[in-house]
């Protein structure tokens, strides 16, 4: 779900075990930490705090004794909306575009390609059964996943059994989704019976959770049929796991990106159609663009978490990861909504039709980004290509200077320090394969010096950044950037606004160039449409990595 953090490393010795164990905090220890927060105290004030601090070290002594797992929530909750911001509540009825006829192609293997409609046709007029379209998808996972590191775990055996009673339904004429009978993939943080759970990292290789997570159970209840388990970066960081790296399909020597590694690289390589990943901070948005894929990040709440790792309660999000934007809808269509146990959640509709009027359409493109790029960059193809389509792109500075990174840093790396607070303290995390400075053990340790005080202040200063930054895309249908330059990226998962990210051209070395369309919070629906508009123009969510043939 984390793509990256910055959080400067504090060399520091401070409240030691063997302190600890003697329940005694001196002058010499509290004049240390005065000069890691940035504090000032005089001896007088030195003198009264000092009794304080013994008394909170024995709660923490309290709380250390108590094993709160990892799916024990925050008694708090993150709203991306404003106090006094309405939304709409009603749902209309959602109707699909699914192909008349649809033939088998001559070379199987390109049934890796077809749309999720495509497929849908074929399996309502039983020109192939779920069982041999699972069956295909599977050999695909088995060959070409140990090629790109991207599978945990296969469920063949489950999915099999999803898949005949897909079947079942068709012969009856039961028809529940366009999911229906059709194969997919997750992201190995979430739970689902009968299978491991590893979140990518050594310690949790052989975790085990008997429950359904919220998505599975929606796809389940459309038909769809899950097919495996993908790879992410150990505990949700980057594109490395305890298997390896995952690797990109278009550049094996390159990684998939990170964090929802598998779900992209699988997806793009046609290993499933469609896959489920995770964001917190880039982790649907960097391997999407790195491997050609069409990744919905949702706002934030708009898919509820239960059964999903917690990293950072106030910033993960559920999304598709697809090859299409089309298909994206698709998906988010039947699994968007919320429950009582994630209390971030929440159900709005989603009323997607597909169509969008372009000249009326309020596009902005954020220039203090694209400008200054290249001529022929695929960023500027994009803006060309949609001048074409009768687009009027408006030129904007996407506020840029509000420490984004370093807020969203900050709020994660204390989130996911409590989240996994007994692996730091056990020290398993010495287990995990990254060891790096700036990766997520060292990370954990580092976030137990920040103060809560300055927990809480961040928490503030991201409410302050919302209130400036929801009214300017307010303004707009869509802003365009590209997917990581500047800061948007951290401002606009603070913010918890949806984007799409997809394929815009190639670069000289044959890799992907994608774009990054932001629309307005709950907007999925007109944000979608408008990157459907531009792929049924161009061509580029339509080419493949070459070798998965």
């Amino acid at each position: 779900m984390f793509l990256k953090i910055v959080v400067p490393v504090l060399l520091v010795a401070l409240l030691t075990g063997s302190l600890a164990a003697q329940d005694s905090v001196g002058v010499p220890e509290l004049m240390a930490a005065e000069k890691l927060f940035d504090l000032q105290f005089t001896p007088v004030k030195r003198d009264s705090i000092l009794s304080g601090l013994v008394d909170h070290l024995h709660f923490y002594q309290y709380l250390h004794a108590h094993d709160l797992y990892n799916a024990i929530p925050l008694s708090l909750s993150f709203d991306p909306l404003l106090p006094g911001t309405s939304y709409d509540r009603r749902q209309d009825p959602l109707h699909w575009a699914i192909p008349g006829e649809v033939a088998l192609p001559a070379n199987r293997n390109d049934l890796a390609y077809y749309s999720i409609p495509e497929l849908a046709s074929l399996l309502r007029r039983r020109k192939i059964s779920s069982v041999e379209l699972t069956q295909f998808f599977i050999a695909r996972l088995r060959k070409y996943g140990p090629v790109l590191h991207c599978v945990i775990e296969l469920t063949e055996d489950s999915a099999l059994a999803q898949a005949r009673w897909a079947d079942a339904l068709f012969a009856k004429g039961i028809v529940h989704s366009p999911l229906q009978g059709i194969p997919y993939g997750i992201k190995d943080l979430f739970a689902v019976k009968g299978t491991h759970t590893t979140w990518g990292t050594p310690p949790y290789k052989d975790q085990v959770i008997a429950e359904n997570c919220y998505v599975a159970e929606r796809l389940a209840d459309a038909g769809a049929v899950l097919v495996a388990k993908l790879s992410l970066g150990e505990l949700a960081m980057d594109d490395v796991w305890f298997g390896g790296l995952t690797r990109n399909p278009w550049n094996l020597a390159v990684g998939s990106g990170g964090s929802s590694a598998g779900s992209a690289s699988a997806t793009a390589a046609g290993l499933v159609p469609f896959a489920i990943g995770t964001e917190t901070y880039g982790s649907v948005v960097d391997p999407s663009m790195r491997c050609g894929a069409t990744g919905l990040r949702p706002t934030f709440g708009s898919i509820a978490r239960t059964g999903c790792m917690a990293l950072c309660w106030s910033s993960d999000k559920v999304g598709p990861i697809c090859r299409s934007a089309e298909d994206a809808a698709i998906v988010f269509a039947y699994v968007h909504g919320g429950d009582s146990i994630d209390v971030s959640s929440r159900f709005v509709p989603f009323n997607y039709t597909g169509k969008v009027d372009l000249a009326r359409m309020k596009v902005a493109y954020t220039r203090n980004y694209i400008d200054s790029l290249p001529e022929g960059s695929p960023e500027k193809q994009t803006l060309m290509i949609l001048r074409k389509l009768g687009v009027k792109l408006i030129p904007v500075d996407f506020p840029d200077d509000l420490r984004g990174n370093d807020i969203l840093s900050l709020i994660i790396g204390v989130e996911s320090a409590a989240a996994f607070d007994k692996l730091t303290r056990t020290n398993q995390d010495d287990e995990m394969v990254q060891q790096n400075k700036d990766r997520w053990p060292n990370t954990f340790r580092t976030a137990r010096f920040v103060p809560a005080v300055e927990y809480v202040n961040a928490c503030r200063m991201r409410t302050s950044i919302m209130q400036k930054v929801d009214p300017f895309i307010a303004k707009y249908d869509i802003i365009i950037a590209p997917p990581e330059t500047g800061d948007q990226l951290a401002i606009t998962n603070l913010t918890g606004h949806p984007s799409v990210t997809l394929p815009v051209g190639y670069r000289p070395d044959g890799t992907p160039g994608s774009i990054s369309f932001i629309g307005q919070l709950y907007g999925e629906a007109r944000l979608l449409a408008f990157a459907k508009a531009f792929q049924d123009a161009t061509p580029y969510n339509k080419q493949h990595p070459k070798g998965f043939e």
